[in-house]
């Protein structure tokens, strides 16, 4: 599979998993279920592909523990940013991590970037911040660190993950290693609801057929932003599946009819796609 195809498929399971838990009630807990069918569906074949065909060394099992670490400190600051402000607000602050990723690559690994890579990197990551505050309401301000914080986590699992990914031969040893970094997060989020609310569970769930829907698009679209890791930069990467962001927008305005500020995110949505074309203009499309 191509870095190409890879990202266009994980960008189509973003799109899914992501306006599954924007039109789930808060209290159903989208992502502890999503995260819990995937590593019941998923997880048991993908962790023994990993254990069978992954190139095991100290560099990996530190990415793991990374990777993991990371995920959870994601997903628990994107529990918390979503309960003062809505996901059109707290995810695309979350997700404009690919700025901090190109230079924290370059400063690391010594990774570069072409002036029209770095452009639309940056065009991108403002137009997701500007595109967040289109959903800004009074409490919103309580999302705004949370959210940063997320930002920063998927900032250090990328990186891992970069590392990783040379030690993963395939697709299926990279979703056993999506399925451990999950699994960090799940008792993370699970041992954060106890604390809360004295229970290991939500006390309620999502529908069956979105909770399946979930479960099946949360793990595999990561897994193919990591498999397109392989021959592209990490944050070329994690910039193009935003175009998930940009789809799920016009989504909501034209599909499902919301109409807040939909001229504002029309024109920021606009102008995060020319970032990304920038990207992948920039990109290097290898097998």
């Amino acid at each position: 599979m191509t870095a190409a195809s890879a990202i266009l498929l994980a960008i189509a399971l973003h799109v899914t998993w992501n306006l599954l838990a924007r039109h789930v009630p808060t209290r159903q807990e989208f992502i502890w279920w999503a995260l819990a069918g995937h590593l019941l569906l998923i997880g048991p074949w993908a962790v023994w592909s990993l254990a069978a065909e992954a190139r095991w060394d100290a560099t990996l099992a530190a990415c793991i523990v990374l990777s993991g670490t990371a995920l959870a400190v994601y997903f628990l600051s994107l529990r918390v940013a979503y309960r003062h402000a809505p996901v059109a607000l707290a995810y695309p602050i979350a997700r404009s991590a690919p700025l901090f990723i190109a230079l924290a690559g370059a400063l690391l690994f010594g990774e570069t970037y072409s002036p029209a890579g770095i452009a639309g990197i940056a065009v991108s990551s403002l137009a997701l911040v500007l595109l967040g505050a289109t959903a800004w309401r009074l409490d919103a301000r309580h999302a705004i660190a949370p959210a940063l914080l997320a930002a920063l986590a998927t900032t250090v699992y990328s990186l891992s993950d970069k590392v990783a990914v040379s030690h993963l031969p395939g697709l299926t040893s990279q979703l056993g290693y999506i399925s451990l970094g999950y699994l960090c997060a799940w008792l993370a989020l699970s041992l954060r609801l106890r604390r809360e609310s004295g229970h290991w569970r939500p006390r309620r769930r999502p529908p069956l057929g979105l909770l399946a829907a979930g479960a099946l698009s949360i793990g595999t679209a990561y897994a193919l932003v990591v498999h397109a890791m392989a021959s592209l930069p990490a944050a070329y990467t994690v910039a193009l599946s935003n175009g998930g962001i940009v789809i799920a927008v016009l989504l909501s305005v034209f599909w499902f009819g919301e109409k807040q500020h939909r001229w504002a995110r029309l024109f920021w949505a606009t102008v995060l796609a020319a970032g990304l074309a920038l990207v992948a203009a920039s990109g290097t499309w290898a097998t």
